[in-house]
């Protein structure tokens, strides 16, 4: 008997790791954990329009893959300069303590 893995596992995959990548964002206080959280949701996304791109055969699905992945690169970028900055100032990762922004 052979097990045929089809499209929907792979959604169900990506349900799963976008649901981890929200409860890691909304329940953790280290932002780095929450940086790794959000990679995590935006790698889901990357999961889902490859499985759509792959089973309508379409290539616009791939497309989209290079920009999430291009805009991640950015995100991470940036976020981690804003935290080692934070970190700096702060001696801290700890997001509750990021309050220099308030007036």
């Amino acid at each position: 008997m052979t097990l045929a893995v089809g499209p929907g596992h792979y959604l169900f995959l990506s349900a799963i790791l976008f649901t981890i990548g929200t409860v890691g964002v909304l329940t953790r206080r280290n932002a780095i954990i929450i940086f790794m959280s959000i990679e995590i949701m935006l790698n889901a996304a990357n999961l889902a329009f490859v499985t759509f791109a792959a089973a309508i055969g379409d290539l616009a699905g791939f497309v989209m893959v290079l920009l999430v992945i291009a805009v991640a690169a950015a995100e991470a970028a940036v976020g981690l300069a804003i935290i080692v900055a934070m970190f700096r100032h702060r001696q801290t990762v700890d997001v509750g303590a990021f309050n220099v922004m308030r007036g």
